[in-house]
């Protein structure tokens, strides 16, 4: 199985970056970094395949020629890239999160895994923490409530997304960062595969398997702090949806976070505070085509639904619909041939 690992950086190769490099070439794995507007002139590194943005807008897809600058979603070339280029499963993290030995391990689509299937929100982090600590996107009216006791693992449970966590600086709202203290690290528990339960994921320790590509998409049109954490809305109403399970499993990283206004954090996450039950109760309402051929359409769907919520800008349409033809060309081409070089 070809595993492919993506980062977008705006920074020279940070610590984490090389060392993602480094063990991506000693085990066969590709690295893409994708660039941005600002950024270093130059990113020499063996094992990484950097793509700055004027290569990225000369690629064959549709959707880098409309997709704007200046933003984290320019992750979304990074998964075409990899996918085109023949991944069997996805890793994608930030250029902070250094790899831990459990990163380089194997990764299965069918988990062993303690079953959580339950409606409404769900703080996942208490399983692996007595602490208190909630993920960011998870609304402050649910950060109190524990979560229900969990049965023995069960084997085969298929879960094509699957969110590792991350130690040291874990991947938190502004409010616990400014009023609790960190570092932190998670214990050492088993995985935990949920089903009807919905508890955010981010895109900092992330694995997707192909059935699952379609909802790799990152919105540009909304808030910085909601892109990774509103596409984990969607991604998990379409999960269940189509009867899969979203795995949690422990820490294969730690982060020595970037430097943060954690003022300017909390601006960012205010609409998700003030509209995320919102848009769980909306998403929860819409009747959606089950499937997995059906993923597409579904996905316009959800998107058309946060435009109607005012949560997401409506030029974020042509830019999912660029995505999604794109996706369905690369897919089209892998059942009738080889991945072609996308560079």
């Amino acid at each position: 199985m070809k595993t492919t690992i993506v980062v977008t950086s705006i920074n020279p190769p940070t610590p984490a970056v090389v060392a993602l490099a480094e063990g991506a070439a000693a085990r066969g794995q590709d690295f893409w970094v994708i660039g941005d507007q600002k950024g270093p002139a130059r990113f020499e590194l063996p094992g990484a395949r950097f793509v700055p943005l004027a290569e990225q807008q000369a690629l064959d897809f549709a959707y880098c020629r409309i997709a704007p600058a200046r933003h984290y979603a320019r992750k979304n070339v990074g998964y075409l890239l990899a996918i085109q280029a023949g991944a069997d499963a996805l890793v994608e993290t930030d250029d902070d999160n250094l790899p831990r030995e459990g990163f380089w391990a194997p990764r299965t689509e069918q988990v062993q895994a303690a079953r959580c299937e339950r409606p409404g929100w769900l703080n996942v982090y208490r399983y692996f923490s007595a602490s208190g600590v909630w993920p960011r996107g998870l609304p402050l009216t649910e950060v109190q409530a524990l979560p229900p006791a969990l049965g023995p693992e069960e084997p085969g449970l298929l879960c094509p997304i699957q969110q590792g966590l991350a130690d040291e600086n874990p991947d938190v709202d502004a409010i616990y960062r400014l009023t609790a203290p960190l570092p932190l690290r998670f214990e050492p528990r088993g995985p935990v595969a949920l089903r009807g339960a919905w508890s955010p994921f981010n895109s900092q320790n992330t694995t997707w398997f192909p059935r699952s590509w379609p909802l790799l998409y990152l919105p540009y049109h909304c808030s910085f702090r909601m892109t990774d954490i509103w596409r984990s809305f969607v991604a998990q109403r379409l999960a269940y949806l189509n009867g899969w399970h979203v795995l949690y499993h422990g820490a294969t990283v730690w982060q020595d976070r970037n430097a943060h206004d954690l003022m300017r954090d909390f601006e960012e996450e205010i609409p998700g505070y003030l509209h995320n039950e919102r848009i769980r109760a909306a998403l929860e309402a819409l009747a959606l085509p089950a499937g997995e051929p059906a993923l597409p359409q579904a996905l316009r769907q959800c998107y058309r639904c946060l435009v109607d919520l005012g949560v997401v800008g409506a030029a974020e349409l042509p830019l999912l619909e660029a995505w999604l033809q794109d996706l369905a060309d690369l897919q089209a081409r892998a059942g009738g041939a080889a991945p072609r070089s996308p560079l």
